[in-house]
């Protein structure tokens, strides 16, 4: 009787009173102790609602259901198939969409219901892949930001291979515990190239050398990252850093120049092919056969093996004694550079003049490191300037 006495009301009723209507309906037909008949006839009046000319009433609508897993399937798909901004609370949040429901709402590629998606309380694999692989950047950021979505390491280097671009994308993933270290090292790679087109971009330097910096910039940090590493995370990068032609010979020479075996061994051991234990056997063996052996099976540059014998070399003398590894060591940069420099008869070799850079790297990050102690140092002892007035004053007195 109610319930036909509303549908009478809703034929005049404004908009504004319709739409608290509809949501008293929905309370009464959710929460109220109604008969079979009346709980039948509410379920009929809010199919009917669906087709209400104003989008408030059908807003409100959804407002009140979307949270319920009680409520009618009918009007919830109905309601979900309805204007962005109203399926949107509906894919935010009802426990009555399955999982190939979400995936499809995100394949349909309308932002406002993707991100209605990403912000779910409880967000499955696969529909987090699915916004990771299509979603817009808004719809992955607050992806990376919901603590109920599982994002497992392909899903996140999607994240970054599409929008990783993007400052706030970087900062929140970076952000994050779980981030893999191939995944971190990609940001650094596309922070990189950012930076490089916003310098040239402002014409502050031309393209090449903006990108020759941040080149090297990059290897930098990825060296320092693996120093950081365990074992298994040095694998997992040098993979990544070969799949993403990354793994040059410069990024190794700059690794075995840092004292960083555990990089040069991996790199050695993914460019040839061979076990790394093979890898470890071969390098260090006396004689050099062996490091040439591995070297050319790798295909690393012919005319870089002097470089790389030399820094083994070194690296088997003073190994022990080197300060870690990930800054290029200046004793040992020194020393490969004088024995290529011997060797070379142009100039102008690429590999010279990269030598010759990480010489002059690894002289300022000394003189840097040298400064900072003596800073540190002044600020435990007295300056002398002070010590010497105090003198003067007690000759005086």
């Amino acid at each position: 009787m109610i319930v036909r006495q509303f549908l009478q009301w809703i034929r005049t009723a404004p908009s504004a009173d319709r739409a608290d209507a509809a949501s008293a309906l929905v309370r009464a037909f959710l929460y109220s102790d109604l008969s079979p008949d009346d709980r039948a006839a509410a379920e009929g009046a809010l199919l009917l609602l669906l087709d209400d000319a104003s989008p408030i009433v059908r807003l409100a609508l959804a407002e009140a259901i979307a949270s319920s897993d009680r409520a009618p399937h009918s009007v919830v798909h109905g309601l979900a198939a309805d204007r962005p901004d109203i399926a949107a609370h509906i894919f935010q949040k009802s426990p009555l969409l399955t999982e190939g429901d979400l995936v499809d709402a995100v394949a349909g590629l309308l932002p406002l219901i993707q991100a209605a998606v990403a912000g779910r309380a409880l967000l499955q694999r696969s529909v987090a892949a699915a916004l990771a692989e299509v979603g817009s950047a808004e719809a992955c950021l607050i992806l990376l930001e919901n603590p109920g979505a599982v994002l497992v390491q392909f899903s996140l280097d999607r994240i970054v291979a599409r929008h990783g671009h993007l400052a706030a994308i970087r900062e929140t993933l970076l952000g994050r515990d779980d981030l893999p270290v191939p995944t971190r090292q990609a940001l650094v790679a596309k922070l990189s190239q950012a930076l490089a087109g916003f310098v040239s971009g402002r014409s502050w330097l031309d393209a090449d050398r903006a990108e020759r910096i941040a080149k090297e910039a990059c290897e930098k940090a990825t060296v320092t990252l693996a120093a950081d590493s365990t074992e298994v995370e040095v694998s997992a990068l040098i993979r990544r850093l070969r799949q993403s032609d990354q793994l040059t010979a410069g990024l190794v020479l700059r690794a075995l120049l840092c004292g960083n075996a555990a990089v040069f061994e991996e790199a050695l051991a993914e460019l040839s092919g061979m076990p790394i234990d093979r890898v470890c056997g071969l390098v260090y063996a006396k004689g050099g056969a062996g490091l040439r052996a591995v070297f050319d099976k790798a295909g690393l540059p012919p005319t870089a093996f002097g470089a790389f014998r030399e820094a083994v070399d070194a690296l088997r003398e003073h190994g022990a004694s080197l300060p870690g590894p990930a800054r290029l060591n200046r004793r040992m940069v020194e020393r490969v550079l004088m024995r290529v420099e011997d060797d070379m008869t142009d100039e102008v070799d690429p590999l010279l003049t990269l030598l010759r850079r990480f010489a002059a790297e690894a002289a300022r990050d000394e003189a840097r490191m040298f400064c900072d102690q003596l800073a540190a140092d002044d600020a435990i002892q007295p300056p002398m300037v002070d010590i010497r007035v105090s003198m003067d004053h007690r000759i005086a007195a």
